[in-house]
C-alpha cells in the first residue's frame, strides 16, 4: 500500500478531487485516511478543517504523514485491525482496498468506528477498462509500476462486482462517480496546455457515457447501511 509513487491527483476529474469536494469541510470533525502513504490526501483534509487519523503499514510513510494530520499509526491492516479511540464522522479508502488480499475484512473492522450519519469514500480502479480489454484480446495481461495494473494490486474490480462488494461491506451507495484515465500525469508537462485540458474533459464524458469500459476509476460516497439499526 505505501511503497507505490502515489501523489496527490489534483486535475478536476481526479477520484482525489472528487474524495476532496465531497467531503468539503471538515468544521473540526474527524476523518479516518485508509492507507494514507505519506499523508498528501490527509494533508488536504487536514487544510479543510478535519481531524485525520492516518492508517499507513510503512514507517516512514507514515512519519511523514504524521506531520501533516492529526496523528498517525502505523498498521499492517493485512495482519491486524487497530483499535481506535472514539468514532470517526468520514472514512477514505483511496486507491487502497484493491492493495488487500481481503478488503471485505479490513472495511467490516473498520465499519465498526463509523459515527453515525458518516460518510465513507472508496475509489478503485476498473479492471474492465477498454485498454486491458483490448490486451486481453491479444493474451496480454502485464503487470506496471502504477495504474490499472499497477504490480501491488491483489484484487480487481469491474463495476457489478465494486457494487456488490460495498453491498457486502455494509455500505450503501449514495452516488458512483467515474473517473477518465489521468491524462495530466500521462502526457509529459511540456505538452500540457488547451488541447489537453480540452482532450481531458471529453475523456471524462465518454466514461460518463460508458462507465463499464471508459471508466478508469470508480469512486463511490457511501453510507454506514447499519446507521438506521443504532
Amino acid at each position: 500500500m505505501s511503497g507505490a509513487p502515489y501523489r496527490l491527483k489534483d486535475d478536476p476529474y481526479s477520484s482525489h478531487s472528487v474524495i476532496l469536494s465531497r467531503l468539503g469541510a471538515g468544521r473540526g470533525r474527524r476523518a479516518l485516511d485508509v492507507g494514507a502513504a505519506d499523508g498528501f490526501l490527509a494533508a488536504e483534509l487536514t487544510a479543510r478543517d478535519w481531524k485525520v487519523t492516518a492508517l499507513e503499514r510503512d514507517p516512514v510513510q507514515a512519519a511523514r504523514a504524521a506531520a501533516r494530520c492529526e496523528r498517525a499509526i502505523v498498521v499492517d491492516l493485512e495482519r491486524e485491525t487497530p483499535a481506535l479511540a472514539g468514532l470517526y464522522d468520514a472514512a477514505v479508502y483511496g486507491d487502497v482496498i484493491e492493495h488487500l488480499s481481503d478488503p471485505l475484512r479490513v472495511v467490516r473492522d473498520l465499519n465498526r468506528y463509523l459515527a453515525p450519519g458518516a460518510v465513507v469514500i472508496v475509489s478503485v480502479p476498473n479492471v474492465a477498462h477498454l485498454t486491458v480489454r483490448l490486451s486481453l484480446l491479444f493474451g496480454r495481461f502485464d503487470y506496471g509500476d502504477r495504474g490499472i495494473l499497477d504490480r501491488t494490486h491483489l484484487t480487481f474490480f469491474t463495476r457489478r462486482t465494486f457494487l456488490d462488494f460495498l453491498g457486502r461491506a455494509g455500505l450503501a451507495v449514495r452516488e458512483l462517480v467515474v473517473t477518465p484515465a489521468p491524462l495530466p500525469l500521462v502526457v509529459p508537462e511540456r505538452f500540457h496546455g488547451p488541447w489537453l485540458s480540452a482532450l481531458h474533459r471529453f475523456s471524462a464524458g465518454t466514461a460518463r457515457a460508458w462507465p463499464g469500459g471508459l471508466a478508469y476509476q470508480f469512486v463511490a460516497v457511501c453510507a454506514d447501511a447499519r446507521a438506521p439499526e443504532r
